[in-house]
């Protein structure tokens, strides 16, 4: 089964394919990373937090378990499926206006970099719409030579290979994005359009919506954390 695909967007690989290319079986399988440790550390205990995108629960889960709420929202209900313990909305983020503010919205799987500008702004504003009074907006990014250097592989040590094959440019300031996903039993790949910011074009269209950055919580700048500006 594939749904209405996103412009751009396409997947193949076992099981559902949602509008944005993602399968739903491969993110089943996908280990939890870095996200849920980043995200406790940067907000208050116990935090009601919106999350935007939040696919099969791989991060949300986690969140639970550290004793915060969380509404997770997407736009894939095969997606929603799989998560458990957490009010789950199915709505494309864009659109979504659930009348109530939040501690926390996060902002995660590079969303910030949609190949359409007017749909990046449509995700900004709905973080906004949402954000509680003295709340904050988390937002992940991509790495700056996230699009260079390719092709490139990373072996996860839980045993699939994943690897950004190819990033093409689209006319427009956006490249299409080719990346494959191994596992010795399946093969998934996906084609997204990403549009590729830098640290001072991120921080510009924040402030194109009235968010600033207040810090930035890794290293290597990929995670932000945001608040209203003055």
């Amino acid at each position: 089964m594939e749904l209405n695909k996103r412009a751009g967007h396409q997947g193949t690989g076992p099981g559902v394919i949602t509008p944005d290319g993602c399968a739903v079986e491969l993110y089943s399988r996908l280990p939890v990373g870095a996200e849920p440790d980043i995200v406790a550390g940067a907000v208050s205990p116990g935090a009601h937090i919106l999350e935007l995108g939040c696919g099969v629960g791989r991060v949300t889960h986690p969140l639970l378990e550290r004793g915060f709420m969380v509404t997770a929202v997407d736009e894939s209900q095969e997606m929603l499926d799989r998560i458990r313990g957490a009010r789950a909305i199915c709505s494309a983020i864009e659109d979504l206006d659930l009348g109530e503010t939040f501690d926390v919205v996060m902002l995660a799987s590079f969303l910030v970099h949609a190949g359409d500008v007017e749909v990046r702004r449509a995700l900004l504003r709905t973080c906004v719409r949402h954000l509680a009074a003295g709340g904050c907006v988390l937002i992940q990014r991509e790495g700056e030579d996230w699009h260079t250097n390719l092709p490139r592989e990373r072996v996860d040590p839980s045993g699939f290979t994943v690897r950004i094959v190819s990033a093409e440019p689209t006319g427009d300031g956006a490249n299409s994005v080719y990346a494959e996903y191994e596992f010795p039993d399946a093969t998934w790949t996906q084609t997204f359009v990403s549009r590729p910011l830098t640290k001072e074009q991120f921080e510009g269209a924040l402030a194109e919506v009235g968010l600033k950055v207040d810090t930035y919580l890794t290293e290597d700048g990929t995670w932000a954390r945001s608040s209203l500006a003055a």
